[in-house]
């Protein structure tokens, strides 16, 4: 029998199931909020056991990248836009609550990557980016609410046309799933102390020298690709940045 490219070969079956379904929703074969064909008929067409089709949906549950849904059945997830928040943004205020950030201003320019970006999204030298320039609103309910720094660097190629799209939405994540089909599912974060450089303390109007949170944001989508570098610069004197470990 020919071997056919879309059943899994000798290898740990659920995780090879795994992989070959992870390959349809990266490749937009599944898009977000559809639904999977069952356990039943996924485990026909791929010749293994309903068991091994249920291990490997787990493990994708389980990563936050599929969705069962009481008595309808499972489907590929979709960001909203409150999922996106409380996912990804974790500054609180001082009394524990969760801060949802607002944009005050947006702009998008294109440029050759440089080594930081060619480093962090695997870029080539000729290759170009996206740098997505945000003032936001750290706690928008309050007149007097402080304000933070984003830059955001995007690859063109997956990006393209994006400044076509402006202004852009408060929440990017949702957008670059919706729009171009690339869905968010993970990120590595590195955090530290800086003080506030003449040009950025202008920009959120501290003084030079002021502490500052630096945040920056390497994520990647379902195929394990790194789509978005993001640097964000807090001022904290009425929040924190609370991260949950376990």
């Amino acid at each position: 029998m020919a071997k056919n490219p879309d059943r899994p070969g000798f290898r740990p079956l659920y995780q090879q199931v795994r992989d070959l379904l992870l390959v349809r929703i990266s490749t937009g074969a599944w898009r977000p909020a559809e639904a999977l064909p069952s356990e039943q008929a996924l485990a026909a067409e791929l010749g293994v056991s309903q068991g091994t089709v249920r291990k490997a949906i787990d493990s994708l549950v389980a990563d936050s990248l599929i969705e069962r849904r009481q008595g309808k059945g499972t489907y590929v997830a979709q960001h909203t836009k409150e999922s996106a928040q409380f996912r990804f943004f974790k500054l609180t205020d001082d009394d524990g609550r969760r801060i949802l950030p607002g944009c005050l201003s947006s702009m998008i320019t294109r440029e050759n990557a440089g080594p930081e970006e060619m480093a962090a999204l695997n870029l080539d030298a000729d290759e170009q980016i996206f740098t997505i320039t945000r003032i936001r609103n750290a706690g928008g309910h309050t007149e007097n609410s402080s304000i933070f720094l984003e830059t955001i660097s995007l690859p063109a190629a997956l990006f393209p046309d994006l400044e076509t799209h402006q202004p852009l939405p408060n929440t990017l994540y949702t957008f670059y799933q919706s729009v171009y089909g690339i869905s968010i599912v993970g990120a590595n974060e590195k955090i530290k102390a800086v003080s506030a450089t003449k040009q950025n303390a202008s920009a959120l109007n501290v003084a030079e020298s002021s502490p500052l949170l630096s945040v920056v944001r390497i994520a990647h989508d379902v195929a394990e690709r790194a789509v978005e570098m993001r640097r964000s610069l807090y001022p904290t004197p009425d929040s924190y940045y609370a991260v949950e470990l376990g």
